[in-house]
């Protein structure tokens, strides 16, 4: 069973996307269909395929009401289970995160990615996750990873946190050009940074396991496996484990093949780019460089209801990393929080120190301060979705709530 929720007396609601023009709204009603055309256009699907991205469009449609998954789908049984309360009703009705999740398990369905056959297992995103990583900002940004040395190392340290907070809005090739004195606008972007109590936590010297849980694959996955060099090589870190999806999600999140790719892009860089390649692909032969992908990466559900397995390897960190949007909404709750509310409060269950890593890209936000709120909100501007803005969230949870789910 799970523990009761701060929200859950009412004091945040559940982000659902019933409400035209909002953000929850527009990813269910413009960007899914959208996206079902674009992969459609991308690769050459059979006519079955087809059909059943027809059938999925009509599905989401507005006012359209969900579906269950067709019975022969592996995990059926369990979705029907998670589904509970909401299949039947309108998409818009049912918690965003649920939604949304949902959304990309059935877009698979349709295109046969579990079902025997020639079609098993072939990512739908993976031509657009291959367009970014060969693209040629991607390779002016490897070779800029040659002027590191040249900083300070605190600046290093800030460069490389920096450039994967932003992930594929990073110009790393001018931060690591500048030093800490060029990062300029990025840094003004920040609402929140506990950059330096991150840093304090991984003093080096005391160096632990630190748990980094991706997001985005190519130009954001770069930078976080950099950084996750970066971490060993300065004795912060004795290990890293690397949490990916176990399967396509979200258009663009990391799994194994594409951490595989961006490994194989670094190596084949030239300069720096390449040893840090080759260091991490010794590292993951070594053990040095762990790749978890737990089914619950792609569960419904935020993270105070992971399972206990999930939460005995956070709780052995001495630092566990959330990158991106998603990890977010995950990690504090889809909720529509006061701003104000504060982090430490929200990730109070979490089984030991958390930092979140994110750009700015959905409604949810908290551990403001009533400043920074009130500054942002006069600027008028889309600054929660625009992806304009970032932060670094650090709670230090020494004791957390007990365990609160015993399973997937």
């Amino acid at each position: 069973m799970s523990q009761p929720h701060p929200a859950d007396a009412g004091q945040a609601p559940v982000v659902v996307s019933n409400i035209a023009g909002s953000f929850a709204w527009g990813v269910l009603h413009e960007r899914h269909p959208a996206l079902i055309e674009r992969v459609r256009k991308a690769t050459a699907y059979p006519v079955q395929a087809q059909y059943a991205l027809d059938a999925l469009l009509s599905e989401i449609d507005e006012g359209g009401v969900i579906e269950a998954l067709d019975a022969a789908e592996p995990d059926a049984a369990l979705w029907r289970q998670w589904g509970e309360g909401h299949i039947g009703r309108r998409w818009a009705d049912v918690p965003f995160l649920w939604a949304e999740s949902y959304f990309y398990r059935k877009l698979l369905a349709a295109l046969g990615y579990f079902a025997p056959g020639p079609w098993q297992g072939i990512d739908p995103f993976a031509p657009f996750k291959r367009a970014e990583l060969t693209g040629t900002t991607v390779d002016s940004e490897l070779a800029a990873l040659d002027k590191t040395p040249l900083l300070p190392r605190a600046e290093q340290d800030t460069a490389l946190l920096h450039a994967s907070l932003w992930g594929n809005r990073a110009d790393l090739g001018f931060q690591l050009s500048t030093g800490k004195s060029g990062l300029g606008e990025r840094v003004t972007g920040l609402v929140v940074d506990d950059t330096a109590t991150l840093w304090e936590l991984l003093k080096s010297g005391r160096p632990g396991k630190v748990c980094l849980v991706a997001d985005n694959a190519g130009p954001e996955l770069l930078p976080d496996l950099v950084l996750a060099d970066h971490l060993l090589a300065t004795d912060r870190a004795s290990s890293v484990s690397l949490h990916i999806k176990p399967y396509p999600y979200y258009v663009s999140d990391a799994t194994t093949s594409d951490v595989l790719d961006c490994l194989a892009s670094m190596s084949a860089a030239s300069g720096r780019a390449s040893q840090i390649g080759e260091r991490l692909r010794q590292a993951v032969t070594d053990g040095r460089l762990v790749l978890r992908a737990h089914p619950f990466a792609c569960a419904p559900f935020p993270y105070t209801d992971m399972p206990v397995e999930l939460r005995q390897d956070f709780a052995s960190a001495t630092l566990t990393v959330m990158k991106g949007d998603l990890n977010y909404r995950r990690l504090v709750g889809d909720r529509h929080w006061p701003a104000t509310t504060p982090f430490s409060e929200v990730t109070a269950y979490f089984p030991g120190p958390v930092a979140a890593l994110r750009t700015l890209k959905s409604d949810v936000i908290t551990g403001l301060a009533p400043n920074t709120l009130t500054e942002l909100e006069a600027t008028g501007s889309a600054w929660r979705t625009s992806g304009t803005h970032a932060l670094v969230q650090v709670a230090v949870n020494e004791t957390a709530r007990p365990a609160v789910r015993g399973g997937s």
